[in-house]
């Protein structure tokens, strides 16, 4: 954990000409991939949050290595049946990461900036809740727990430690895109995320594209 704070600490204080520090906040929609091809199931989407700082650090005119450090919330849900339904089922898991992107970033020019951009990013699990509730018969009944996550660190290539049934990867990593409008004091984007790792842990990530994040936000950033 150390490390990993470390690692953001040093890229956002990279040397380079810093053009501007961006505070952001905003809503995903987060789900898990249920199919060997990486599709989501609509109806699995997780509301949750985010909230994280990043920097627009100069490279050439127009473009930027932007990396941030976020608070965000990710996982999905599923239901069955309605709660009006003599028997219904509803459960839900949403892990929190910090999380590292490293973006570069296109910008126009103009008082008004389009851009997009992409890059990797790292996180690290470090909360969350499984909960489930619904009715069996007319009786009601709810559950709830935190999340579970291996002890690996970057440093156990070879193998995942504390890996178990019902035990979350505690690293997750994928790829990000972007785009968005940048004025004179606000940033509006929409991002997504695509995971590469898998969420239960002591899999293989590379087998498939199965169960694995998708989160679809929306933001709001003040230039500070």
């Amino acid at each position: 954990m150390k490390l990993f704070l470390t690692v953001a600490a040093c890229m956002l204080l990279a040397a380079g000409p810093v053009l501007s520090q961006v505070l952001r906040a905003g809503i995903n929609l987060a789900n898990v991939s249920v199919t060997d091809n990486g599709n989501i199931e609509r109806a699995n989407m997780l509301a949750s949050f985010q909230v994280g700082l990043t920097e627009d650090i100069k490279i050439v005119p127009g473009f930027f290595f932007q990396p941030g450090i976020y608070f965000t919330g990710k996982g999905t849900k599923s239901e069955s049946g309605v709660q009006t339904d003599p028997t219904w089922f509803r459960a839900t898991s949403n892990p929190y990461y910090i999380e590292i992107p490293a973006n570069f970033i296109f910008k126009t020019p103009g008082p008004i900036h389009f851009f997009a951009g992409a890059g990797p990013y790292l996180a690290i699990g470090i909360a969350g809740k499984n909960k489930s509730d619904g009715k069996f018969l007319g009786t009601s009944f709810h559950r709830e727990e935190d999340i579970q996550f291996s002890n690996d660190d970057p440093s156990t290539l070879d193998y995942e430690e504390g890996a178990g049934f019902g035990i979350m990867k505690r690293f997750d990593y994928g790829l990000n895109a972007m785009a968005g409008f940048e004025l004179a004091h606000t940033v509006l984007s929409v991002n997504y995320g695509l995971g590469l790792a898998k969420l239960q842990s002591g899999s293989n990530s590379s087998e498939d594209q199965n169960n694995k994040h998708r989160v679809l936000s929306f933001t709001i950033g003040i230039k500070l």
